[in-house]
Parts: structure tokens; sequence; C-alpha cells
């Protein structure tokens, strides 16, 4: 079995769990570690995340890094607010011939529906190197696209479907996501980063799209909605402090319109606590993406992620998963940008063993 030499770029959530599976993997060989700061460089990788020393060294020199030619790259810098940043460090390591996977531009997952001039200056970059690009996440990446096309299998007529992701974000750590991404904390009043026209769009509409393409039907348009509901009592999260009147619950719709009708539309109801708008979609367990057919026949389907006290760090996992199990049939692919719907299935190498 070939071993892929892989430099992990980023150390954060999600990236912090890429360099703990990398070290571990036997198909994979953790190459180096990329940081932003000069004060997380030169550490040992392995102590720096948390599972002790593993004898490499992080490093801020994306020059040198890179200069050591891995095949392949696991770039989960953050991406919310600096897609054109992000685009051009993958598009630097696609012209150098090296593979890369990513979950910091969750629009790339359906190239088709993302921004067109990123798409042609990442795709110009593939070619120059004889590179492949691959985007995931578990959504978008999974729970709204590849899963609902595998559910469709299934399907003998389609009227519409629903995927929604049914999560408290209470644990969810990340401050700049929470509070200036989707507004928590926030007076209702405050237009938040997620009520930017567009901006569900540039990276919800990719899947939508994704899913109309593949059932071979034409978008009339894709709408966007933002609703959002406030505490009375102030609340400790992960993130930091929710105050009273402050926002502490947001459902948002990205809608893909099929014959006037809201045909494929991917929903998100997120809390801070579960008593916060009651009247707004809820699931038996939290942490639960459900998908919901309106058709012949209709069926709903179910995902849970780990139990209703870790399905967050679940989440996170599951999202590092899909493009860490990806890193082998990217490095195998044909040069270009590929999806999900591209790439064999991408299962795990040694996930069995004890």
């Amino acid at each position: 079995m070939r071993r892929y030499r892989v430099v992990q770029w980023s150390t954060g959530e999600v990236g912090s769990i890429a360099v703990r599976v990398l070290a571990a993997r036997p198909d994979l060989q953790l190459a180096g570690v990329w940081v932003h700061s000069a004060a997380k460089s030169g550490r040992d990788a392995g102590e720096l995340v948390g599972i002790g020393p593993i004898g490499i060294a992080t490093s801020s020199d994306a020059d040198a890094l890179l200069a050591t030619a891995p095949d392949c790259v696991c770039y989960t810098a953050s991406g919310e607010s600096r897609p054109d940043a992000c685009v051009a460090d993958i598009s630097r390591m696609l012209a150098a011939g090296i593979d890369v996977v990513t979950t910091s531009i969750p629009g790339l997952v359906h190239p088709a529906g993302y921004n067109p001039k990123h798409v042609d200056r990442l795709a110009a970059a593939c070619r120059e190197g004889g590179a492949s690009l691959y985007a995931s996440g578990i959504e978008p990446g999974f729970a709204g696209d590849q899963l609902v096309l595998t559910l469709a299998t299934l399907s003998n007529k389609i009227r519409s479907v629903r995927t929604q992701e049914i999560f408290t974000y209470a644990d969810y750590p990340v401050a700049f996501t929470m509070f200036e991404v989707f507004g928590f904390g926030k007076p209702p009043e405050h237009r938040c980063i997620m009520q930017i026209p567009g901006i569900q769009t540039s990276s919800w509409g990719p899947p939508v799209r994704m899913v109309a393409d593949h059932l071979g039907v034409q978008l009339e348009a894709i709408r966007e909605t933002y609703d959002k509901r406030v505490t009375e009592r102030r609340l400790e999260v992960a993130a930091g402090a929710i105050e009273p009147g402050t926002v502490a619950a947001v459902r948002f719709e990205t809608i893909g319109v099929v014959d006037g009708r809201d045909a494929i539309v991917i929903e998100h109801i997120n809390r801070l606590a579960n008593d916060i708008a009651p009247d707004w979609p809820t699931a038996a367990r939290d942490g639960t993406y459900r998908i919901v057919f309106d058709g012949d026949p209709g069926m709903t389907c179910e995902l849970q992620m780990g139990t209703p006290e870790t399905f967050v760090d679940a989440g996170l996992v599951g999202t590092a998963m899909r493009v860490i199990n990806a890193i082998p049939y990217v490095c195998e692919a044909a040069p270009g940008l590929v999806t999900s719907a591209d790439l064999p299935a991408t299962l795990p190498r040694g996930a069995f063993a004890l």
C-alpha cells in the first residue's frame, strides 16, 4: 500500500483533528504542519494538538513546507472571512503539483455552482501543476448533497427534498463563526455576515445546484431566508457569554426553486439552548441531520452524530474525515477539480484496525 505524504495546513478545531489522525494513519504520512502564528511555530505538532511529541515541528514558513513536495496538502485554514486568500493559497499549491483537499471553501463541493472567477483560477492551477483539488465536509459536503443523491436512488418521483441541520451550538467553540458569521450574541437588528445577500448562496448554493444538476432539473432561482430569536436570560456557551436580548437562535434556508416551488432546500436550525424558538423544527435529540423527500415514495432519513453530549466534537471529526479519507483517492485521480460525484466511495483505509 502506497503511503502518501501530507502537509496539514492550520491547527484550528478541524486542523487539530487532522494532525492527530494523520499522525496515526498507516496509509498517510504527516510530512509537516503549517501554523499561522509565530507563537505556535517551532512547537512539536503532537504536543500542540494534545497527543504528545511526534517529532514534527510546526512551521509558519509556507515556502519551506511546499518545497518538501508533499503529495497532498490538507487545507483547513479559516475560510469564512478570507475566501480570496484561501483560493490564492490553494492555487499556489496546485500549480506546484501538490494535490489539495480542503474544508475551507464549502462552495467547491460543486464547482459548477461556485464563483466562476475562483473556479477558473483554481482550474488553471490544476492544469499548470497536473494536480487535483477536492472540497468537502459534513455539511456542505455530505448531508445536503451526497447523502441526498444516494437516497434519491430509492425514488420514483421527487416533488421536493429538504435537508435540515438541527444542532444546538452551545458547545461550538469558534468565536468568529458564532458571533460574526451567524450573529449569535448580537442585537437582533445587527446584520451578520450570513445576512449579506449572496453569502448563503456562495456556501449552500453549490450543494443545492449539485442535487439539481445530478437529478437533471433546471433551477429557476436560488432564494435565501434568515430568521433569528433572542434569549431572555444570560447564557454561557463555549464561544463566550450571550447577554439577554441578544440573538440565541438562528434559522436560515438556501432554497432551489423548480417550477415555482421550493424544491431543493438546505435549512439550518441552530440554537444555543433547546428552549429557545420552540416553534421551530426540533428533533428527538440534538445533533441531527434530517432529509425529507416529498415524492414517490416519501421518505425521511435522520443522521445523528455522536451522542447528545458529544455531537459537536463528533461533527468536527466527521468534517475532517470527509477530506482525510479522500486523500488517497484524490492523489490517484486525474488532474482537475473533483467532487464526491467524480470519486469512488472515499472509504477509510485501516479504519477497523484495533
